[in-house]
């Protein structure tokens, strides 16, 4: 489709189911979800072992065939498990996998098919453990890690630093840095004389946010009806 089709009552309805679906299914499995969040086909979304905190004002996307998948596997109790920040952005194909600690800070992004671990899975020499050898990872304030991104155990990322598209980071990354490659190096450094915005500066008026993608979404859809919405669906056609 070339376009949203739907009355702009039909999203509203979908955007309010989304919400439900969140609170019902998703929300007792973390251990805490904060206010405000987005979550874009949360069936696509899963939450496995504990303890997952998420903070406030999180947009979460996933898709059918790029699910999000935080989970948390290990042989131990009492870890301190997946800490994701306010303000965060989580794109398809997401997978955090925790046996110690993952924290990442706030207004951060995650790019589509990003993959975090804490851990190896598997012993090097003895492959029947069901863990191996596993080090938290830190990623720190208004980080953006590009597409299809691996942070390897042990890693921490300064704040405002970005991650290259594919890079497989296996060290330390500084602050105010953008590091790329297999293995990821810096390849420069931040302009510290440019002004740096982040996510929580675009949520700092949370109410008249939403009061302005409302009247997008009113404009936008203005003219929709419910019959061109589904004849647009069983026969599409072009210009749809």
């Amino acid at each position: 489709m070339r376009r949203d089709h739907r009355p702009y009552l039909i999203k509203k309805c979908k955007l309010q189911f989304e919400d439900w679906y969140v609170r019902h299914f998703l929300t007792p499995q973390f251990e805490r979800l904060g206010e405000g969040f987005t979550f874009f086909k949360p069936w696509h979304v899963d939450v496995f072992g504990e303890p997952i905190k998420m903070g406030r004002y999180a947009n979460v996307i996933a898709t059918k065939d790029q699910k999000v998948r935080l989970t948390i596997w290990s042989e131990i109790d009492d870890i301190e498990g997946i800490i994701i920040g306010d303000y965060c952005l989580i794109c398809p194909g997401v997978r955090i996998s925790c046996a110690r600690k993952i924290s990442i800070g706030n207004s951060c992004m995650l790019a589509s098919s990003v993959y975090i671990t804490d851990a190896d899975w598997h012993g090097i020499y003895d492959r029947s453990l069901p863990v191996g050898k596993a080090k938290e990872v830190n990623i720190g304030d208004n980080v953006w890690i590009g597409d299809s991104s691996i942070i390897c155990k042990g890693v921490s990322i300064g704040e405002n630093s970005i991650i290259g598209a594919g890079a497989v980071v296996t060290g330390d990354i500084p602050p105010n840095c953008i590091a790329a490659g297999n293995p990821a190096v810096v390849i420069r450094e931040l302009d510290n004389k440019e002004e740096l915005r982040t996510r929580a500066h675009w949520f700092s008026d949370y109410g008249d946010l939403q009061s302005r993608i409302d009247k997008l979404d009113r404009e936008k859809l203005e003219g929709n009806t419910i019959s061109d919405w589904l004849r647009s669906l069983v026969f599409p056609r072009k210009g749809d």
